[in-house]
């Protein structure tokens, strides 16, 4: 839909607040409060959670875990020493004890009974193995996004959390913005009339990565690190951990690359704001640039269309990306000037929705609305709700407790995480593909829905 870009927008910022994390104490001697006094909670009322997978983010989600007074950090696994040591730390001082359990191996960790809930937030190619396990295990899974490396894995994991009745919450921690629940339910109760088309940006890869081949680092169990993965030699800053270092987010080995692992977020509001307008079968055709240089096989940039059955038109792009490694990247973000000039300031990632009296745009920093009343709206006066969340965690426990959905259940999230996975396999194959979400495949392409088995496992690692 176009709007005169002369048109007054209303800018609606809202800043998220960082959660302090609490300083609880568990002394030796247990105090009054520890059984509940004094406001605290009492031990047989705390979730209990192990943590699969500290790096950066997974530390950062344990963090959240930390500080909340109803859970307790009670175990800890990672392939890196450095890693394991560094949240082990954290979790006893956030505790003021040495209880605090570490392993190497994730199957040890989830053969304890004590443990209600676990965090996953390994690479990518583990995702689906070991929340599947957690399952079985009769925990509770917070697994990290993006969901897998082929649809098959997370029609499997998918069904795993089903078959088991176990609560899941996918990473999608934008769902527990107050921003993005706002766009999405002006988009639902039509407030900017009949959706249209909807825009999705994300960062793409990083191109290039070392080939040079150098010892595995002391402190690291490579073989297991790669766990289902083909084997393929160490090499300079596979496995770092730094952002501005780390390759195996751009290795096809281990994950799609960033257009799953950003895509994932603005896809994801996209498909939560669209809802069931986005059903039924889907046209997709789109075109990818795929760095050549280096370890690194990912997409760089996307440009990628689908049309529903609905009529409505999704634009998903992919925007360079010049954060790792110095590479220069020349491709363009497809849509970039088309989108300033009609939307204003963007960020790197977002999503739009166009309809016939209005639209909105979302990003993390702002939520910008036409007409710009709209953002302003209160929600209590809408027909149609959205769960309501404003931290990510707190909402996992909440639903532990409850046995309801979290605010990102594992068949929103299959759906959305497909929607991502459905574009690369569009862009590789160079042809429009047509993909039916009842039947959960490609119309007649046996070389399309080839893509979506899941991959060879290296032994004994299987589905």
């Amino acid at each position: 839909m176009k709007t005169n870009t002369g048109f007054t927008r209303r800018v609606f910022v809202q800043r998220a607040a960082g959660a302090a994390i609490a300083a609880a104490v568990f002394p030796k001697i247990i105090p009054s409060s520890a059984l509940g006094a004094e406001g605290q909670v009492a031990p047989s009322n705390r979730t209990t959670v192990g943590c699969i997978g500290l790096g950066p983010q997974g530390t950062g989600v344990m963090r959240g875990f930390l500080g909340q007074k109803d859970a307790q950090v009670v175990a800890l696994c990672d392939l890196k020493q450095e890693q394991l040591e560094q949240a082990t730390g954290l979790v006893n001082t956030a505790y003021q004890n040495q209880d605090c359990k570490t392993y190497g191996d994730f199957r040890e960790l989830l053969q304890r009974k004590d443990i209600d809930a676990c965090l996953v937030a390994t690479p990518d190619h583990w995702h689906v193995l070991i929340a599947m396990a957690a399952a079985k295990a009769g925990k509770d899974v917070y697994m990290e996004k993006p969901m897998s490396c082929s649809l098959a894995e997370s029609q499997a994991l998918r069904e795993a959390m089903q078959k088991y009745k176990r609560v899941f919450q996918f990473g999608t921690q934008q769902r527990s913005d107050r921003k993005f629940r706002l766009a999405c339910e002006l988009v639902r109760n039509q407030l900017i009339g009949e959706l249209k088309h909807i825009n999705v940006w994300a960062p793409g890869s990083s191109a290039g990565g070392s080939k040079l081949e150098v010892p595995v680092p002391p402190t690291l169990n490579y073989d297991f690190w790669l766990g289902p993965a083909p084997f393929k030699p160490y090499t300079e800053d596979r496995c770092a951990a730094a952002g501005d270092r780390k390759t195996w987010w751009f290795i096809s080995d281990y994950t799609y690359g960033f257009i799953t692992g950003w895509g994932i977020h603005p896809m994801d509001i996209a498909m939560w704001g669209g809802d069931t307008r986005l059903d039924g079968p889907v046209e997709i055709a789109g075109q990818a640039h795929y760095s050549t240089e280096g370890v690194s096989d990912t997409a760089t940039t996307w440009d990628i269309n689908y049309k529903f059955a609905s009529g409505v038109t999704l634009n998903f792009a992919g925007t360079p990306n010049p954060q790792i490694r110095g590479t220069q990247i020349t491709e363009p973000w497809p849509h970039e000037a088309e989108l300033k000039q009609r939307f204003g300031a963007l960020q790197k990632h977002g999503t739009t929705f166009e309809g016939t009296n209005g639209w909105v745009l979302v990003d993390r920093a702002k939520i910008v609305t036409y007409p710009e009343h709209l953002a302003t709206e209160k929600p209590d006066t809408f027909k149609v709700r959205l769960k309501e969340s404003v931290n990510h965690v707190r909402d996992f426990l909440d639903s532990i407790k409850s046995r309801k959905p979290t605010v990102a259940p594992v068949e929103e999230a299959f759906r959305s995480d497909a929607m991502c996975q459905l574009g690369d396999i569009a862009s590789r194959l160079k042809r429009p593909l047509t993909f039916d979400p009842k039947q959960e495949k490609f119309i007649k392409d046996s070389e399309a829905n080839s893509r979506l088995k899941a991959r060879t496992m290296r032994k004994p690692w299987k589905l």
